[in-house]
């Protein structure tokens, strides 16, 4: 989750599209983090394990990540590439079997080689101690990094949002999306015995020193690199359980301590949003690191089994409406929106963010779907019907590929309404549903591309859904039904479609459905649906009456 009210409307100025199309513009700095570059392809992350120490007053940091991998296949020179972002420094290495014989550094990125042949099939240990003053958020979520805050007693208050940016911002890792680390990860927080650190999963171990105190959080399950995440503050702890479909599944809320009673009486809201998911989408896919929202000095991301939440204890995104529906403030678009992200995002990662539609599309329609579970059918299709007028077409929802590069903003809502559209296309919610917990069963902590999410949809649907995904993802044009009516007769075809583009459509207020291609087609209605004709809205769709 990225976007604010501000960005769209910074959007509606134009963005320089022609920048996207072409590779030119794009730096090898770029195609380094963005691409799974011959430093990185012959080994594969198994766990972190990672310590940080932060110094509020200068804020900088220190600390140390334990890389366990295992080499994959043959590389001819076995350079490891490292990824940290200056002005954040490697100043010392380890490793488990032998030394590492050179590091250079290249802008962002280290390269590393060692004194021995690493063998495909074993297994190694690095361990990268780091420092440095790390790049300072603008404006988190949306201008990344760390954050060093005080709360409203004046307090220390620190975390971290790195989306997009990456959390090679802080600290060295293969800040690579498609390289998940398999067997885990742990964050342990060195802070003041006044504190209290709280990351992703379960706490596994506390321990004072002198005047310090170190927090040690674990996850069991793979998880994104910008998804682990130190929170610091005065925190106090709220707990619950949630009877899911896989059992009781640990519910936690930590909070600043003034806030605990606000946070009481708004997060009841997460067990609504958990049983509507689950019913959509599949099991929580993370019952054994639990489920937490944090609060955090920004508006939210959805850091895996540790959801940041910033949204002022209200209804809305931030108290609005982003459907201007009236809906979509009778919940919390926070609690609703970044844990629905633990299915499309954390659960099913894309390799590449050029793809980030999987994770943001299925997401913003989560909203759509927690609205029909708590409000009715149509309540949920004027949500999302109300959510296109934020739809730009500035740009393809898919990025550019190998360089971190996303597509359009319209990855939320007209991903959302695309998602919408298809349902109606499938003309069945049971098999509809049937897709959206399969997806989550069949990529079950796995990172994936667009074209296996399509596939999988096109098979499950029975549907031919080629045209149907190259219009609403790698183009900008929005289908046309064009028509003119003669009496009972209708003459009617699709325009400014993509070559093979046939997605029927059904008429408003009837079970009558019309199988429109680009070739001019002619057919008689049934008597009365001549009178006040138009397409069902919940079709992302224009029409066109000709004269």
């Amino acid at each position: 989750m990225k976007y604010s009210l501000l960005f769209f409307l910074l959007l509606s100025f134009g963005l320089n599209a022609q920048i996207l199309n072409s590779k030119s513009e794009f730096s090898r700095q770029d195609s380094l983090r963005g691409s799974n570059t011959e430093y990185r392809d012959w080994w594969d992350v198994l766990r972190y394990d990672i310590t940080v120490e932060p110094d509020f007053d200068s804020k900088s940091i220190k600390g140390s990540t334990r890389i366990a991998f295992k080499v994959i296949k043959e590389s001819e020179n076995q350079i490891l590439q490292i990824d940290l972002q200056q002005p954040m420094e490697i100043v010392k290495t380890s490793f488990t079997d032998g030394k590492v014989k050179s590091i250079e550094r290249e802008g962002n990125v280290y390269f590393l080689t060692f004194d021995k042949k690493l063998k495909p099939g074993s297994r190694y240990i690095l361990e990268l101690a780091f420092a440095g003053k790390p790049k300072i958020a603008v404006r988190a979520p949306w201008d990344g990094g760390w954050i060093f805050t005080k709360d409203q007693e004046d307090r220390q208050w620190m975390t971290v949002a790195c989306q997009g940016l990456g959390a090679s911002v802080w600290f060295p890792n293969k800040d690579y999306q498609g390289d998940e680390p398999d067997m885990g990860a742990s964050v342990t927080m060195i802070v003041d015995k006044d504190q209290v650190g709280v990351s992703n999963g379960r706490l596994v171990e506390k321990k004072e020193t002198g005047n310090k105190v170190s927090y040690k959080w674990e996850v069991k399950n793979p998880i994104n690199n910008y998804n682990i995440t130190p929170y610091i503050g005065h925190y106090i702890e709220i707990n619950d359980i949630y009877k899911g479909e896989k059992g009781n599944l640990d519910v936690d809320y930590w909070v600043l301590d003034y806030n605990k009673e606000k946070a009481e009486k708004q997060f009841v809201q997460a067990k609504d949003m958990l049983k509507a998911l689950e019913y959509w989408f599949g099991p929580y896919p993370f019952y054994e690191d639990s489920y937490k929202l944090v609060e955090a000095p920004h508006l939210g991301m959805e850091h895996q089994s540790g959801v940041a939440y910033g949204n002022n204890f209200e209804n809305g995104y931030l108290g609005t409406d982003l459907s201007e529906s009236g809906w979509g403030l009778k919940w919390d678009f926070i609690i609703v929106h970044e844990s629905g992200h633990e299915w499309f995002g954390n659960n099913i990662t894309s390799n590449d963010v050029a793809d980030m539609w999987v994770h943001e599309g299925f997401t913003a329609y989560s909203e759509t779907l927690f609205t029909e579970q708590m409000f009715g059918k149509e309540a949920a299709d004027d949500y999302v019907i109300g959510t296109r007028k934020r739809i730009v077409n500035d740009r393809p929802i898919i990025g550019v590929y190998g360089v971190q590069k996303e597509g359009s903003s319209d990855m939320y809502y007209k991903g959302a309404n695309m998602i919408h559209t298809l349902r109606q296309w499938i003309n069945d919610d049971q098999k509809f549903r049937e897709i959206l917990r399969g997806l989550n069963f069949e990529f079950y902590h796995q990172t994936v591309t667009t074209q296996q999410i399509e596939d999988y949809i096109a098979k499950k649907s029975g549907l031919d859904l080629t045209a149907f995904f190259d219009q609403y993802l790698r183009t900008t044009q929005i289908p046309i039904f064009e028509y003119t009516i003669d009496g009972n007769k209708i003459s009617y075809q699709w325009s400014n479609t993509v070559e093979g583009f046939n997605m029927p459509v059904r008429i408003s207020d009837s079970d009558v459905w019309l199988q429109p291609t680009s070739e001019l087609k002619t057919e008689t209605l049934k008597k009365g649906l001549e009178k006040n004709f138009k397409i069902d809205r919940n079709f992302y769709v224009k029409t066109l009456k000709l004269k």
